[in-house]
């Protein structure tokens, strides 16, 4: 990811159109921005969300929240316990 904070922000901002996200990236470098911008911005660190909860987060931005939860997690920006019965931001 870049240094420069507000350029990814925003190109970030591309992938949305009235606060909604228009597409996942399929580029893995677009997608990780874009991770790491959901991550930062819809879970609070040191908190532990259900499932429920985030998928409530992500259904905000985009309505395939279970692709962006297992992105999340695949990525190491949510981290679960096995049992998967909470969420932390990891990152």
């Amino acid at each position: 990811m870049s240094d420069n904070g507000s350029s990814s922000s925003q190109g970030v901002a591309t992938l949305f159109s009235q606060g909604r996200l228009k597409a996942i990236p399929r580029k893995a470098a677009r997608r990780e921005q874009l991770l790491v911008h959901l991550a930062e911005t819809l879970f609070e660190r040191d908190r532990a969300y259900s499932e429920r909860e985030v998928n409530e987060a992500l259904l905000t931005v985009h309505e395939d929240f279970s692709a962006l939860r297992r992105h999340l997690v695949v990525a190491g920006l949510l981290a679960r316990p096995r049992d998967g019965s909470s969420y932390r931001r990891a990152a």
